[in-house]
Order: structure tokens, then sequence, then C-alpha cells
């Protein structure tokens, strides 16, 4: 460079111009570290704070034993899943049954704000207000795809925000198991009689319909459904399906199991959560805890359903296991005092009557299109693959 270029180079910087000519919008990278560091620092450290005061930190109780299959596990998976989709701007911490609180006490936790969130089933809570049993499901009711279709498009969630909200708490689908099992019996069911005196685990309406017809109806939490069966407290057990009972080893201690369960076809998992601590979190945030629950009732149902087939035949396969379904005469008495069941709880509160009417509605028309669709597919399914045997 000559000395007169670089003199004129020179002048250009003592006059806040750049050597381009482009006056003061020019800055080099020199004069921008130094001269707006700070800001720039400021700038950098900004997310690093919103995020700190955006950290909410919730506690899920549920009503299972920590990572047990099905519940337990899909319980955890949800709360994970809330932590993940938020980025860590909120995360839950699960407690299995009894951890925080005990299993028939997650419900008023919740409310009560000592859990932000809890992961159950609606039928627990039944003695807060009857019309809670038609959100978990009810005897010769609707298979889980139907009870998904009644809360999302046919008026049910809004009426299950409705039953929640004097408590506090509101209320999110979380799943479901699919058709249970009728349970695990040490003596064979033939007729109506051998119901008279049997002491059964059995939750729910279908512990109300059983009582009718004389079971003495004991309600456990599932971790001592074993113990009690072992120990001869009771004679009889229901608790979900194959993979459940399973990996619970019932098996062990009464052989007789019943295929279907009258009183749960598409039984509902439920993600309660305290709805203060929801209305406090940003827009965003709820609607990840919404689209969670939304995302776990699919991964629940399909997990379920795939174990559950994974696991029937090893289950007929221990020793003394006797597969068996209710008679006929059977059936139509469950159906018969199901359906008084219902029509009492009906009466019980104009919310439960409101509830019963929406439900009973569109049962109705599920149970006529499966006749066409569901029922009819899988009648045509076993009736092709055993062209093929």
């Amino acid at each position: 460079m000559t000395d007169d270029r670089r003199d004129e180079t020179n002048r250009t910087r003592k006059a806040g111009q750049s050597p381009t000519g482009r006056g003061s919008q020019g800055v080099s990278r020199r004069s921008l570290i130094a001269g707006v560091g700070g800001g720039a620092a400021a700038v950098l450290a900004a997310p690093a704070v919103a995020r700190a005061q955006t950290q909410i930190a919730w506690k899920m109780a549920t009503s299972w034993p920590k990572g047990s299959p099905g519940p337990g596990m899909n319980a955890q998976r949800l709360a994970d899943m809330i932590t993940a989709m938020s980025g860590g701007r909120l995360t839950v911490q699960l407690f299995g049954a009894g951890e925080l609180v005990p299993p028939f006490e997650v419900f008023d936790a919740v409310a009560s704000g000592a859990a932000e969130c809890g992961h159950a089933t609606p039928y627990y809570w039944q003695g807060k207000d009857q019309a809670f049993h038609f959100f978990t499901g009810v005897p010769f009711g609707l298979t889980a795809a139907e009870h998904a279709g009644w809360l999302y498009f046919g008026g049910g969630q809004e009426l299950w925000n409705q039953a929640y909200e004097p408590f506090g708490v509101v209320p999110f689908l979380a799943g479901s198991s699919g058709p249970q099992a009728g349970g695990w019996f040490a003596k064979e069911i033939n007729t109506l009689d051998d119901f008279k005196g049997l002491k059964m685990r059995i939750a729910g309406l279908g512990g109300t319909v059983m009582r009718r017809l004389g079971v003495n109806v004991v309600l456990l939490p599932p971790g001592e459904i074993f113990s009690a069966l072992q120990a001869g407290t009771i004679d009889a057990a229901e608790w979900v399906g194959p993979w459940n009972d399973l990996a619970f080893g019932l098996y062990k201690v009464a052989h007789y199991y019943y295929m279907p369960a009258f009183h749960e076809i598409g039984p509902a998992l439920e993600l309660m959560v305290n709805k203060s601590a929801l209305d406090a979190l940003p827009d965003d945030l709820r609607e990840i805890v919404k689209r969670a629950a939304m995302a776990s009732s699919m991964e629940a149902l399909a997990d379920f359903t795939f174990h559950n087939a994974e696991s029937f035949r090893p289950l007929l396969d221990k020793p003394d296991v006797k597969l068996r379904t209710f008679s006929p005469e059977i059936v139509s008495a469950l159906a018969v005092e199901s359906e008084k069941v219902l029509n009492d709880i009906a009466s019980a509160s104009p919310l439960a009557k409101e509830v019963y009417a929406s439900f009973s509605a569109y049962r109705a028309k599920a149970v006529d299109y499966s006749h066409s669709a569901e029922l009819a597919a899988l009648q045509m399914r076993d009736h092709g693959l055993q062209q093929q045997q």
C-alpha cells in the first residue's frame, strides 16, 4: 500500500467510516466484540434466564406399582413424554402406588395440590360421584375405540370436565387395556348359585353387579391381589388380562380363567391434573399436556393389545390353567343386573342422569354400527382364515 493510500485509510477510520465507504454502517468484528460485547452477552444470557424462570416441576401420583406392566409403564412413559416434549421446561416425576399417597387416594392428592397430576382410573373415585363410572367404562359398555369416540367427539369429555370441576381437577383420557379378562377362580363357575358366598376382588360396577348376585366383593389394590388369593382371603379376582395376569402370577394360585370380562370391554386410564397447576402453565405447555395424554392413549392401547396377544398362549400353557367363558345363563343375568345398576346411577344425581343419557344414546349407535363393522369384520376374518387351514 502507498503512503498516500495508507494516510487516506487512517483518516477514514478516524472519521468513523469504514474503508469500504459505508460510513458507520460498517463495523469491524473487533468493534462489535469490544463495543457491544456486554449487550451481546446479555442477549445470549437472556434465554438461559428465561428458561430458569419457566422450569416447572410436577409430581405424578399413581395407583399402580411403579414399573408394573401396562398401567405402571405407560404412566412412566407419559411423565417422560411431557418432560421431553417441553424441552425440560415442565418436568414430571412419577411416584408409584404408596410412594407419595396410597393407591386409592390419588384423586384427593391431585385435588389438594399435593400432587400436580395423577395416573389412575375414574371408577376408583366413584364415591365422589356415581357419574364417574361412565368415564372408565361400564358393564356391557363401549370398546376402547368407541369410548374415545364418545369422549373426543360425542360430548363425553365436556361431561367429564363438568364432573371433575367441583374438585378442581381436569381429566384426560390416557389409554385403555382393551377387553379385559373376567377373572381367576379357585373353582369352576357353572351356574348362578356358584356365585353365592364367593369372595372376589372385583372393582367398579362389575363389583356392584356381582354383589347383587350374591358375591362378597372385596376391593384390593393391585399389589395385594396375589397374596390375598394365595392366603385364601379371597376365592377369585379379576385384574386386567393375559399380560398383567401372567406378570402377577395369578395362575399359580387360581386355575379357572374366565374371558372375556362383562364389565370392562374397553376400560379407560386417566391423567388427572390439578386445575390451578394446569391454568398456571403457559399456553404451549398446557397444549403439550393435552397432546401427550392423547398420544399416550394410543400408545397404551397398542401396548396392551400387543402384549396380551403375546402372553395369551404362554399363560394357557401354564400347568392346570383352564380357560372358560361364562355360560349364556350367567351372561343374561349379568346383563339384566347391569342395566338395573346403570339406571340406579342415572337417578343418583342430575349430572349422572345427563351423562347416562349421552352415553346410552351413543352406545346404541355404536352397537348398531359394530354389527356391520368391527363384529362383522372379526367374524369374516375368522371364517376366511379357517378356510386356509
